[in-house]
């Protein structure tokens, strides 16, 4: 096909938001994966049959359809065109907001689902992302179809609002609920989450700050287990857990817990005085940011740990004596063998490591305090100020006061 690049491309963006998409043959066998077999589990295996009937006779090429079906679940049919055989591309389920108890109760009581099982029912929908916003997929679907069909004035769009759903009452069908399929739909939720929760972490402890925010924004924190009634606490308990998760992640990322414990104290401090939901939604995204900088600042993969000890003693106290002999001491080691380690592990001198932090250092307090200068100096560990404008210069080229105006 002239478009197999950007149906890729499509496929791989839908997957990062752990939306699905299904490419439907004419042998339709794969329709029943459409809602991970709820359907069937339901007793509504006609809905596939009007699903197959639909995607053989009334998909219209270049047209895009969406579809909200009677769980409020939304999905987007095309036909591809170019193809061998009728393609029907498929993406969903998704939602727009997730039903609240009481919806999915009507809808039990609707679909005679046995109170035994209402729990199964409800933890199906937390394997369905939750958009706030459909505008990027829109744009995705709108772009994709400009590409197959040509521009905006070659193709449409229809929506059917649960168009396709027939009202079924309790007594046309026995549901197919067992134990073994609530275990299912419990262990398909928990293997999903725990499934992206691995993705993020590993994703963390790399660094890959693009990556990690990819992978969050496809988590629903909202279809979790609610384990109290208060809806703040939930997000804030759920905050409190992401915050461990992301401490274990910068651990893997090879940060000294020096670091991980101030920035995770910190964040705890932080949870607790979140006063909204959003508030909690805006502060995992500030923790998923920070712990990446921190693996990337402090990451010490590849070092020994002699070098490690010296090089978290640095970040920790940069007024403290860091001199070789000084460093040596306080790990009882020879200064010229912790000399020449240093250098063989970092590829430079302890003495121009330690001066370039200090220069690091001073260029933050000069971007964001009004400090003196003399004072800055002393911040870094630097009392004479005419040394301190010296090893300045020699880095950045200007002095303090010169890199502090051209700044402003």
């Amino acid at each position: 096909m002239f478009y197999d690049a950007e149906l890729s491309f499509v496929q791989s963006y839908l997957d990062h938001c752990h939306i699905q998409c299904i490419l439907v043959t004419e042998d339709y066998t794969s329709l029943e994966k459409i809602d991970y077999g709820l359907r069937q589990i339901l007793g509504l295996e006609k809905e596939y049959e009007k699903l197959m009937n639909f995607s053989k006779k009334q998909l219209q090429p270049n047209r895009i359809y969406r579809i909200v079906d009677s769980f409020f679940c939304n999905y987007f049919f095309l036909s591809l065109p170019d193809t061998p055989e009728p393609v029907a591309m498929v993406i969903g389920p998704f939602l727009m907001q997730t039903p609240s108890k009481a919806i999915l109760l009507e809808l039990g009581e609707k679909y005679a689902i046995p109170p035994q099982n209402f729990p199964a029912f409800e933890k199906y929908f937390s394997s369905i992302p939750t958009l706030t916003d459909d505008g990027p997929l829109l744009t995705l679907i709108h772009t994709f179809g400009e590409k197959i069909w040509g521009d905006a004035n070659h193709f449409s769009s229809e929506t059917f609002e649960r168009g396709l759903t027939e009202h079924y009452t309790p007594a046309t069908f026995t549901p197919h609920f067992s134990e073994l399929e609530d275990a299912t739909f419990n262990m398909q939720a928990l293997e999903a989450r725990y499934a992206i929760e691995s993705e993020l972490l590993l994703a963390v402890s790399q660094g890959k700050t693009h990556k990690a925010e990819v992978i969050l924004s496809g988590m629903n924190f909202a279809t979790m287990e609610q384990r109290t009634p208060d809806s703040l606490r939930n997000y804030k308990n759920y905050s409190i857990i992401m915050n461990t998760l992301l401490r274990k992640a910068a651990e893997n990322g090879s940060v000294h817990p020096y670091h991980i414990d101030r920035l995770s104290s910190d964040f705890a401090r932080k949870i607790e005085f979140t006063t909204s939901v959003d508030a909690c939604g805006k502060l995992q995204k500030e923790m998923l940011r920070k712990y990446c900088l921190l693996v990337k600042n402090h990451s010490m993969k590849g070092y020994s740990l002699l070098i490690q000890k010296v090089i978290t003693r640095i970040d920790s106290d940069l007024t403290a004596d860091l001199s070789l002999n000084a460093m040596a001491n306080m790990l009882s080691v020879n200064p010229s063998y912790l000399s020449s380690q240093f250098k063989k592990e970092t590829g430079s001198t302890l003495t121009d490591y330690v001066n370039r932090k200090k220069v690091e250092h001073a260029i933050l307090l000069l971007n964001s305090t009004p400090l003196q200068i003399q004072t800055i100096a002393q911040h870094c560990g630097i009392p004479d100020v005419n040394y301190f404008t010296k090893i300045f210069k020699k880095y950045i080229r200007k002095t303090p006061k010169e890199y502090r105006d051209s700044i402003l």
